[in-house]
């Protein structure tokens, strides 16, 4: 081979490799290295764009896995526990980012309350705006995250992942993630799952909520405050036979755990009914 000729070939890489848009410390896998802590570990993935709005969009997840017996908690944790925390600022090219929650079930807290969470292998899809729909982004997470099993303890993880906008290896997983995020759907609408009536006893300070849902299938319910400190118990069901025959469900829960000079009358909660195949969140005003 000439000299010319090993000039010209060193030129043609440098050339490639100005050309291929990088940020420093990425990974270009579709998914992140695992970081792992006792009982769990933590990942961030990537999927393709579909269904977002515009080309500034791309599309992530935060995956943990949790050792048989262990769980970790929703935004709203219940009785005990403590939900995650995310830190995106170091990220590149990065505008936004707006995390979604799959529904959530109860579990025994192991102090004669219930927590709300995730067992098992949990997905929290991200959907990630760029500041530069031209340039990948670089999303760097650390996220703070509990897990319980025969006693809880604290668990970290400092992650990142190049998004290039195109798919990823975590498509299906995200996926399915998604199809299990509650639908907003309106108070009192028709059809399927739905949170038909909310109504406070002002002589007891219990609110009872009816949910409409198919005979035979189980509902959970779980309520939130307008701000993230307050700390409402969670629903019990309570079924009379009457309204079970006519698809209702019937849940109860006394007005505790309100922050200082709260009022209930007018405040927005936020409901989110759970069923197997179906998931709703649903908002409206305490009367």
């Amino acid at each position: 081979m000439t000299v010319l000729a090993i000039l010209l070939r060193i030129t043609a890489a440098v050339i490639a490799l100005i050309a291929v848009p990088a940020l420093p410390g990425a990974r270009a896998q579709g998914a992140s290295a695992w970081k792992t802590e006792s009982h769990a570990a933590a990942r961030l993935i990537s999927g393709a764009p579909a269904k977002l709005t515009n080309s500034a969009e791309r599309r992530a997840g935060l995956e943990i896995r949790l050792d048989p017996g262990w769980e970790t908690y929703w935004r709203y944790p219940g009785d005990s526990g403590t939900p995650p925390t995310f830190d995106f600022a170091g990220s590149e090219n990065v505008k936004a980012v707006t995390v979604r929650w799959p529904a959530p079930e109860r579990f025994a807290d192991g102090a004669g309350g219930h927590s709300i969470g995730y067992r098992g292998d949990v997905v929290l899809p991200l959907h990630v705006t760029a500041e530069d729909a031209a340039k990948p982004s670089l999303l760097r997470v650390k996220l703070g995250y509990a897990i319980c099993g025969t006693l809880c303890v604290p668990a970290e993880a400092e992650l990142d992942l190049l998004l290039s906008g195109k798919d990823g290896s975590g498509g299906p997983a995200l996926a399915a993630a998604e199809a299990r995020v509650p639908r907003r759907v309106p108070f009192g609408a028709d059809g399927g799952l739905a949170v038909r009536s909310v109504h406070r006893d002002k002589d007891s300070g219990r609110v009872v909520v009816e949910v409409a849902a198919a005979e035979g299938t189980p509902v959970d319910l779980f309520v939130e405050g307008p701000t993230p400190d307050w700390a409402l118990p969670l629903p019990e069901s309570s079924e009379p036979a009457a309204s079970h025959s006519q698809g209702l469900r019937r849940f109860v829960f006394k007005l505790d755990g309100l922050p200082p000079e709260a009022k209930a009358e007018g405040a927005l909660l936020t409901f989110t009914a759970v069923s197997p195949d179906d998931a709703i969140e649903v908002s409206t005003h305490l009367d």
